[in-house]
């Protein structure tokens, strides 16, 4: 059985994730509306649920809705429920999400997909506390701390008038941003082998063996486009194929289409012609150029991991050892 949100752990020690775990800690006890914002897959929903569990609307309801998998019609329906007999097919009352969250919190997922009239809607109860059931004429008072989830850009689709700024700026009166994995170099190792060691034990190993210099170092440089969900399925994958479970992680399946039979693309008709690589200024000194490209190399593996020499090692594949002496050899800062 899946873990819950609430008792989900949080795996973070970088820099900027705990800034941003501390601004939910700040955030949470209030009622006010709150948006997370942040890349896919870097975990907002997760932080959504936290705000609710580090709240004093813990022990009542917490109602996630997906607003990009519903159409206008049914959002509308699901959020404030609606009378029998309100249209065909609605044979008994429904109460919807903003009864069921009464007293507790409603997560507005992918809240940028939400048109404009049921912005509206959404505006008038946030302003009001009221609500009316799809085809009813009661008034219903509601109790809801709104916290929405999205990863568009909210500022210029109202720019655009295509969300109200007036529901921005409600919504809006604190905004969480999740820190992309990018920007969270210390934390890749700890999640990897969280997600590797839940995955083993799902395929009933009796440990796990722990990746090898290879596998480290390829997690260490990629740069995660999907950022932590990317991770989990790459590292799932990548235990799941492993040929002995009692041996380390060799290879990181990042790319499940990966295959030497894969179907290629067509080919392009824009008829574009691809620039080509540009050839080196000669004549040149080689052993000068040579050692200008390790320094380089050496300086932004240091700054990638924000002057963690082991971790800056793996990520050019060199043993921590190895690392410190080319430090020495070209007299480069080890401290910013």
């Amino acid at each position: 059985m899946p873990l819950s949100p609430e008792s989900q752990p949080i795996i973070g020690e970088a820099p900027a994730f705990l800034e941003m775990l501390e601004h939910v800690s700040r955030a949470a006890p209030l009622s006010k509306p709150v948006l997370v914002v942040g890349e896919r897959g870097t975990g907002k929903e997760l932080i959504a649920s936290r705000l609710h569990f580090l709240s004093d609307r813990w022990e009542q309801h917490v109602v996630k809705v997906n607003c990009a998998a519903l159409t206008e019609s049914i959002l509308e329906s699901e959020l404030f429920g609606h009378e029998a007999g309100a249209f065909t097919g609605a044979v008994k009352t429904h109460i919807g999400h903003f009864e069921r969250a009464d007293g507790g919190t409603l997560i507005l997922d992918e809240l940028a997909t939400i048109s404009l009239r049921m912005q509206e809607k959404i505006l008038r109860t946030i302003e009001y506390g009221e609500i009316q059931r799809v085809g009813g004429i009661e008034t219903l008072q509601v109790d809801v701390r709104i916290v929405g989830s999205t990863n568009a850009d909210l500022q210029a689709l109202a720019n655009e008038g295509r969300f109200r700024k007036d529901l921005l700026d409600r919504l809006a009166f604190d905004v969480i941003t999740v820190p992309p994995l990018r920007e969270r170099v210390e934390d890749i190792l700890p999640l990897a082998n969280a997600f590797a060691i839940n995955m083993a034990s799902e395929l009933k190993w009796s440990f796990f063996p722990g990746f090898s210099s290879r596998a480290t170092s390829a997690l260490l440089r990629n740069k995660w486009p999907g950022n932590v969900r990317e991770l989990k399925f790459a590292i799932e994958r990548s235990v799941y194929r492993s040929a002995d479970p009692e041996r380390p992680i060799v290879d990181i399946a990042l790319d499940p289409f990966d295959s030497p039979f894969k179907i290629a693309a067509p080919p392009s008709t824009t008829g574009r012609i691809m620039p080509r690589r540009n050839a080196p200024l000669l004549p040149a000194d080689l052993k000068q150029r040579l050692v200008d490209a390790e320094v380089d190399l050496l300086t932004a593996a240091l700054e990638k991991a924000r002057y963690n020499q082991r971790l800056a090692a793996d990520l050019l594949s060199l043993s921590y050892h190895q690392f410190r002496g080319k430090l020495r050899k070209f007299n480069i800062r080890s401290k910013p």
